[in-house]
């Protein structure tokens, strides 16, 4: 191995250790918010797209999950962001840290790569952009990169919480 090889591969060591130990605080976190609500739930930790990722489940459904999901992601997001804040607290770095709920935002990225996919279609028969509505950032990438993957080019436009995806025909 050459040098520049060994520095990279101890770099995403590096990397990789630091997502893992984000992923533990804010299991800790959250496991704390549960036990304090009262509900029940399994804390699952990965480490995807350079970020950490962590997953409330439930064995019984996740009929109780539900609350911490919230009309349309709402408390979800919230709690996203408090999760964010202890990892930032304890590590003194800015987390990029993904929270899914009972399945939520795995449901919700399926549906929001379906809604890319058909808006790039359009785009590529009609020759016109086509504008979509009002969406979260994650929402937004989730479209933005569908629409790469079909080929097309898209840009984020507006103020938020106003911002919407355009997507731009060839």
């Amino acid at each position: 191995m050459t040098e520049g090889t060994t520095a990279a591969a101890a770099e995403g060591a590096d990397t990789l250790t630091r997502l893992e130990q984000e992923g533990e605080i804010a299991a800790d976190y959250l496991e704390g918010l549960l036990d304090i609500a009262d509900l029940d739930g399994d804390i699952d930790m990965d480490v995807e797209a350079d970020r950490a990722s962590v997953s409330i489940i439930s064995d019984t459904g996740g009929r109780d999950l539900q609350k911490l999901v919230g009309r349309d992601g709402e408390v979800l997001e919230a709690l996203q962001e408090l999760t964010r804040l202890a990892v930032h607290r304890e590590t003194g770095d800015r987390s990029r840290l993904m929270l899914d709920i009972a399945g939520f935002r795995a449901r919700k990225r399926t549906e929001l790569s379906e809604i890319g996919a058909k808006a790039a279609a359009e785009a590529k028969s009609s020759g016109k952009a086509v504008n979509l509505d009002p969406m979260t950032p994650f929402e937004r990438k989730v479209v933005h990169d569908a629409v790469k993957a079909a080929g097309l080019r898209s840009e984020s436009e507006g103020e938020e919480p106003q911002r919407f995806v355009v997507v731009l025909p060839a």
